[in-house]
This record gives C-alpha cells, structure tokens and sequence, in this order.
C-alpha cells in the first residue's frame, strides 16, 4: 500500500470512528460526556487493532465492544438502573469455553440475566467444533468474536466465573466468583466438545437456578 492510499485509509478510519462517536454519544446521552465516548472508542479501536492480523471489520467490532463497555462503566458507577444479575464468563482466549458458557446461559436466562464473555488474552476465532456443537442445541455463535478483559465488565458483573486463566482476572470486593474446572474445547473432536457443553450446560443452569432465587 502506497503512502497515499495509506493516508487516505486512515482518514477514512477516523471518519468512521467519529461518526461512531456521534451514535454513542446520542445513545448515552446525559450519562456520559462526548469526550468520556471518544475516549472509549479510540481505546477499543485500539485493543481490536493491536490483536487484529486483518483491519477489516475493526470498526464495526469497535461498534458493538465499545457499546457494551460503555454500558458496563455506567452499571458499574451507578449512572445507570439495569437491575437484572450480569454475568461475567472468562477463560484465556475467549473463543472456546467461556463463549460457550456464555451462549448457554442466554439461551436459557430468557433475557432475565446481563450476560459477558472475555478473555485474560483474547486470540484466534471461534472452532468450528464449537459453533457445531451450539448449533445443535439451537444456539447460533456467528456474531461471536474474542473480547478483551477489561475493567469495568470486572466491575458490572455480580458473578464473575473463571475456566482455567488462573489469577488473570482482578478480585473485586463484593463480586461473586467461581473457577470451573473445565476441560478446554479448543482443537478437540466434536465428541469431547459436545460431553464439554454438556458439562458446562448442567453448571450454568445450576447457577441460574441460583441466580433467580435470589431475585
């Protein structure tokens, strides 16, 4: 890519991010200053961009990750009145077991519980493994992608459960936490995959049950 086209890219790129600016702005408006939405934006970007081996979809990835941490900051500084129990599921790259919880657990919650998925070093995309084994219980995985774990969903979360990324999350007082021992689904036969969503499926409703009894 020559220089000019380079440049151009990038102008184009920082039109789009503030026109996304813009969008937020309006949807958060009264809760959040346009510099506070920028701010989240542009560190987004920033984290997709770092881990991305293609740019294409970055911004649109920055659309729905800066709107959801947008959300989480607000819940978590108390701007805002989402009385429903979130939800935080993390493993390391975010692509297998906390995707999978995470998917289940909206499947089953019926809209009552928030729901978050994160990854202490998100990388790579979601194994086809995987995305078959959901889509065998009715549960479609396309719009998925890996998120970093940052603090405010941290910090929004009632309950946050761990799958194997050892001391990566941050321990919070007054959060709910739980490690699952959980065997990784990544690059294993769809048999073990579908015995691993079985697993995971029995904890999830287990912790649902919990979670609307103490509603």
């Amino acid at each position: 890519m020559s220089g000019t086209q380079a440049e151009g890219r990038a102008r184009r790129i920082d039109h789009q991010l503030e026109e996304l600016t813009a969008e937020l702005a309006e949807r958060f408006h009264g809760v959040f200053s346009e510099q506070t939405v920028y701010r989240f934006v542009l560190e987004t970007y920033g984290m997709f961009r770092q881990q991305a081996t293609v740019d294409i979809h970055l911004v649109s990835l920055t659309a729905h990750f800066a709107r959801q941490r947008l959300t989480d900051y607000g819940r978590a500084q108390g701007l805002t009145h989402i009385t429903a129990p979130q939800v935080l599921f993390v493993c390391v790259h975010n692509i297998g077991r906390s995707q999978m919880a995470g998917a289940l657990l909206e499947y089953h919650a019926f809209g009552r519980v928030m729901i978050r998925s994160a990854g202490s070093q998100p990388a790579g995309s979601i194994p086809a493994t995987v995305v078959q084994a959901l889509e065998e219980c009715g549960i479609s995985l396309t719009k998925a992608y890996p998120k970093p774990l940052t603090d405010e969903v941290v910090r929004a979360a009632d309950v946050v459960v761990t799958m194997g990324c050892g001391d990566s999350c941050p321990v919070l007082p007054g959060r709910r936490y739980l490690d699952w021992d959980v065997e990784d689904p990544v690059d294993r036969p769809i048999e073990d995959v579908r015995r691993i969503r079985d697993d995971l499926e029995r904890r999830v409703l287990g912790l649902l049950s919990e979670l609307w009894d103490d509603q």
